[in-house]
């Protein structure tokens, strides 16, 4: 993972680009694997955890009609972080993590180990679902949601057409 982070930040900073993260479920883990990666002070701008619904409403401005609607773990709720902490922070990027850790909390439409991840840009979002029914460790969705990301974050930046991201 540390090395797709590196690529990452290599292409952001190739592009001109920079990124901020809203961080519902990852508690700071995608922020930190992108500030391990050498240069990334050039594009990583801004990281928070609004880990609760007060806290999603107020730092980002989050409506809370869509977690009433949607709920906090939604490709919407993802969506709306991302660009919101892009909008907020002036960056190119905003990507954002949002995820029924567990053990508790999971009902059976979004069980434990539900994920989603979402990538904005000035021209709109890229919201994704990721599924670990099998895993039961918060450390274990933790890494997956942060990879998934980085994923998500390499194809919607052109990752793939930049020759490195097939790599991992």
């Amino acid at each position: 993972m540390n090395g797709l982070a590196e690529t990452l930040v290599r292409l952001l900073a190739a592009k001109g680009m920079t990124l901020a993260v809203a961080e519902a479920s990852s508690g700071g883990a995608l922020s930190a694997a992108l500030t391990a990666a050498p240069g990334s002070s050039r594009v990583f701008l801004a990281g928070v955890s609004p880990y609760g619904n007060l806290a999603k409403m107020q730092l980002l401005g989050l409506p809370r009609c869509i977690l009433d609607e949607y709920g906090a773990v939604s490709a919407e709720a993802a969506a709306a972080m991302a660009s919101l902490v892009r909008q907020k922070t002036g960056a190119s990027l905003g990507a954002a993590v949002t995820a029924i850790e567990g053990p508790g909390g999971g009902t059976p439409e979004k069980p434990v180990g539900t994920v989603f991840v979402a990538v904005a840009d000035a021209h709109g979002s890229r919201a994704e679902r990721l599924s670990l029914p099998q895993a039961d460790a918060r450390p274990v969705i933790r890494q997956a949601s942060v990879e998934a990301a980085l994923k998500l974050l390499m194809e919607f930046t052109g990752g793939r057409e930049y020759g490195e991201y097939d790599a991992f």
